[in-house]
């Protein structure tokens, strides 16, 4: 039995221990914001925190995350509040909208440990995660501005 704590709730599943996080977040526990993008950690699409470290859940093993904090975009905020959710609805990020989710937490880490970041900044930050609609500047933007509103406190 692996014992793991999702989005603060807690789970006892009876599994393999080298099954990839994503498929049990996705297939396992039915949350399905985090996306399959490659399957080898080059796209970003699958991010999640653990223990507040961004990592790519399709090749993080189930064992790794046992007793860790996993929190995935459905419990990145209770009403889809965090500021960068609220900057992506804002200035109209989505295009296909499957990336986001990972884009969404790779920033997220960004702005807890950067409060205020340059372009270079976030474009470091971002580097590894790959959006084939090409958003790049307005997920740039979107980051510029939810971190201006959590300095704001909005």
């Amino acid at each position: 039995m692996i014992k793991l704590n999702i989005n603060n709730k807690n789970y006892e599943l009876d599994i393999d221990p080298d099954t990839p996080l994503l498929w049990v977040l996705r297939d396992i526990i039915g949350l399905v914001g985090t996306k399959y993008g490659c399957g080898v950690a080059q796209c970003g699409a699958c991010v999640v925190h653990l223990n507040g470290e961004a990592v790519r859940s399709c090749v993080t093993k189930i064992s790794r995350a046992a007793g860790q904090n996993v929190i995935t975009i459905e419990g990145l905020s209770e009403n889809n509040d965090h500021p960068l959710q609220k900057a992506w609805v804002e200035l109209d990020v989505v295009q296909c909208g499957y990336c986001q989710a990972g884009q969404i937490m790779s920033a997220a880490v960004l702005l807890r440990e950067n409060k205020n970041p340059t372009d270079k900044d976030i474009e470091l930050a971002m580097e590894g995660n790959i959006c084939r609609c090409g958003t790049y500047l307005r997920i740039k933007k979107a980051i510029h501005l939810a971190a201006e509103m959590q300095r704001n406190g909005s």
